[in-house]
């Protein structure tokens, strides 16, 4: 024999409303009812309400979230409603429910504008600081945590890093050949063209040769390594967090910070230097092509002025900022990935706020070089 359906009967007396609920309280018979239950909230004007269960055949969670519902709605207002007649299970089911019963909290309406720009800017400013602490705090982990495995070499895993230099290193030099080489074209033709105007064509070399060696070849490679590998490391650490392995490691007397996080340094400070030296040759070979087929200027006369107009602290000025950009890339990458907090919305948060700090940090660093080299005339 079929439950019957959800059903209640409202009955005024003295002032109290009483709701008499009957049949299968179950989430498939509540769609009927539910906007019913709302308006008995809503109509209660301050009176005390009673709600009989005893004739309710069966009940589930959903029931119980819209009973519990409307009698905290009433409660509110009087102080005295009751429940009557709940079965055991029944009423153990709606004390359950009772403290998962929230309502949404609504953020009240700011009539001023200003005040709203001015305090959604305090919160930034303050969340930038806080998460300026955390990770210069992590970086400060990574350091004593490099310093230990210094002490005791066989703790260094080898396999790792050299998994992680081909993984963010090897398999990223494609991609970022590619656009050094495109962009050293694009400085090449954007300088001939202006260039010619003063017939001072000669001078693209030096134009190509001082923007990619100091500038172009190595905060490319940085960016686009921020992008590819600094992202992917997030996304590494984060999903081993959300299937807490991270956790596992723990308990297994392993540490994270040996395990995950300093083979990635490691192998990305290895590497960036290496790529970014690639990535400078392959901008020369651009714009020296762009130089011989738009301005006639043979590949033998421009290494010639090459050699003779630009010196070697050009490129060195460029090399030794590419340990500094990976070293904040991986160390960001890391901890954003270990601040995932299980689920894949965090994950993806995480991913996003990793590539965006990376490449705060890395036009930060590139700034602060780029003026101490002007003081030191380097």
């Amino acid at each position: 024999m079929a439950d019957s359906a959800a059903s209640f009967d409202i009955d005024v007396k003295e002032g109290v409303l009483n709701l008499i609920a009957r049949g299968d309280w179950r989430a498939r018979h509540l769609g009927e009812i539910d906007e019913k239950l709302r308006d008995v909230a809503d109509d209660s004007v301050g009176r005390e309400i009673v709600i009989d269960m005893s004739a309710v055949e069966k009940l589930d969670t959903s029931g119980a979230m819209v009973l519990q519902r409307t009698f905290q709605a009433c409660e509110q207002r009087t102080g005295a409603s009751k429940i009557i007649g709940a079965k055991e299970p029944h009423a153990a089911l709606l004390n359950q429910v009772e403290e998962h019963l929230a309502p949404c909290h609504v953020e009240p309406m700011h009539g001023n504008a200003v005040f709203v720009v001015l305090d959604r800017f305090g919160r930034g400013i303050y969340d930038a600081i806080l998460s300026a602490q955390a990770v210069l705090s992590f970086i400060g982990q990574t350091l004593i945590t490099a310093v230990r495995v210094a002490a005791q070499p066989s703790k260094m895993r080898w396999t790792s890093t050299v998994h992680h230099m081909e993984e963010a290193g090897v398999n990223a030099i494609p991609i970022i050949g590619l656009m050094s080489f495109l962009i050293g074209a694009v400085v090449a033709f954007m300088g001939a063209k202006i260039l010619r105007l003063f017939n001072a064509d000669i001078f693209t070399v030096e134009l190509v040769g001082i923007s990619v060696l100091r500038e172009f070849g190595v905060l490319l490679t940085a960016i686009l390594i921020a992008g590819r590998s600094g992202s992917a490391f997030t996304a590494q650490i984060g999903s081993m967090k959300i299937r807490e392995e991270i956790d596992a490691m723990r308990v297994l007397g392993l540490d994270p910070m040996e395990v995950l996080v300093l083979p990635r340094a490691i192998a990305l400070i290895v590497m960036l230097p290496i790529i970014a030296f690639i990535a400078s040759i392959l901008g020369l070979i651009g714009g020296g092509l762009v130089a011989a087929t738009a301005m006639d200027i043979s590949p033998a006369l421009f290494i010639s002025r090459f050699q003779e107009t630009i010196i070697i602290n050009h490129f060195w000025a460029g090399v030794i900022k590419a340990p500094f950009f990976a070293f904040v890339i991986a160390v960001i990458g890391c901890y954003q990935g270990m601040e995932v907090e299980g689920s894949a919305e965090s994950l993806g948060q995480r991913t996003t706020l990793s590539v965006v700090q990376a490449l705060f940090v890395v036009i930060l660093i590139d700034a602060f070089f780029a003026m101490f080299f002007l003081e030191i005339d380097f």
